[in-house]
């Protein structure tokens, strides 16, 4: 596994520590391999700022570009206590054909302690749309979770904002306006004008690539927040994509465990509402779920890479002073996924029925 040492003045990571909501990055250094690289640190994240294991995230100064990224997230996992359930799922979106963050484990080091286990994330930005040669176009992260593509909030009342709940991560201020235009037109065009027009601004085959992956995975939170929405220039249709997927494959967002059938197959927003009430699109639905119940979510298909996984991290779990996990701990997680597969695969199943 990978170290990454980063060396930072004690009075910066004080400042760090004085405010854990501050977003101002601090000067930094970071240190891999005999390479050294210029950083601006911050921490990141929401419920895990408030834990003793926090994540980072880092932008690099000099060189602005590094491997392809100017900025990337150092996650902490710190409720996972697998510590790979956010990349298992990511990765087995990328499997089923859905834009998502890359990532690695790596080992920490801060002004020479160890701070443990991290999974080191590419931030989904402008600089991973060039690095994978995808056209250019605004990309707005659902931030918490008013991004529900409703004209109305969690609690049911109406929004101040048709934009509430997205943040930009790159594009200009008009890009939030076509969103408005967007979450307008899911809640007010008649069943046969949404019909008609719904295709020409999103890519309907990849969200619905992406809600089996959802659905699959089964994060609670993954349909109202935990997700980003890319605009291609090329067709100006929205694509989404994944992010922060450590509450999956049978845990919750704080570990705790998750019955497989807490969600249902058609899982839970005003779009894929929408979209599930026409009967060809249910079809497609059900003709790109099905495929992945049959090769891509299954034990046969996941084992092998959850083994290799927990093998990789198995060593250096004594290294990290914030968990308490050993091997044992890994192997009861590994039946704890295995179990969470199957029962889910065999409920997904059944409830296909629903999509005809």
């Amino acid at each position: 596994m990978q170290k990454y040492e980063i060396f930072i003045n004690p009075k910066m990571l004080n400042q760090l520590d004085k405010d854990i909501w501050m977003n101002e990055h601090v000067p930094a250094v970071l240190k891999i391999g005999t390479s050294q690289y210029s950083i601006g640190l911050a921490y990141r994240g929401n419920v895990i700022r408030k834990k003793k294991k926090k994540s980072y995230n880092i932008i690099f100064q000099k060189p602005y570009i590094v491997n392809g990224a100017h900025e990337i997230h150092l996650n902490a996992e710190f409720t996972d206590v697998s510590l790979c359930r956010n990349k298992l799922s990511l990765d087995f979106f990328d499997r089923i054909g859905v834009i998502s963050p890359h990532s690695k484990h790596i080992l920490l080091y801060i002004n020479g302690f160890c701070k443990g286990i991290y999974l080191e994330l590419e931030s989904f930005d402008k600089y991973l749309l060039q690095k994978r040669n995808f056209p250019m176009g605004p990309i707005i992260y659902a931030t918490n979770y008013h991004a529900n593509f409703s004209l109305l909030n969690p609690k049911k009342k109406l929004k101040s904002k048709l934009n509430e709940g997205y943040t930009i991560k790159y594009g200009e201020k008009k890009d939030l306006s076509n969103l408005e235009n967007l979450i307008a037109m899911i809640n007010t065009l008649s069943n046969e004008e949404f019909e008609k027009q719904i295709s020409q601004v999103l890519d309907v085959n990849q969200y619905l690539k992406w809600l089996a992956g959802v659905v699959c995975t089964q994060n609670f939170d993954g349909f109202i927040h935990n997700y980003a929405l890319y605009q291609r220039c090329d067709t100006g249709a929205y694509e989404i994509t994944p992010w922060d997927y450590d509450g999956t494959w049978g845990r919750n967002l704080h570990g705790k465990p998750l019955r497989y059938d807490y969600i249902p197959i058609s899982g839970y927003n005003t779009l894929t509402g929408r979209l599930l009430y026409f009967a060809h699109f249910k079809k497609k639905y059900r003709d790109i779920i099905l495929p992945i119940l049959d090769k891509d979510f299954t034990v046969e298909a996941q084992l092998a890479i959850i083994d290799e996984l927990f093998q990789r991290i198995k060593p250096h779990l004594h290294l990290d002073p914030f968990i308490k996990a050993n091997a044992e701990t890994l192997d009861r997680e590994k039946e704890i996924m295995i179990d969470f597969i199957q029962n889910r695969r065999r409920y997904l199943k059944q409830q296909v029925i629903k999509l005809q």
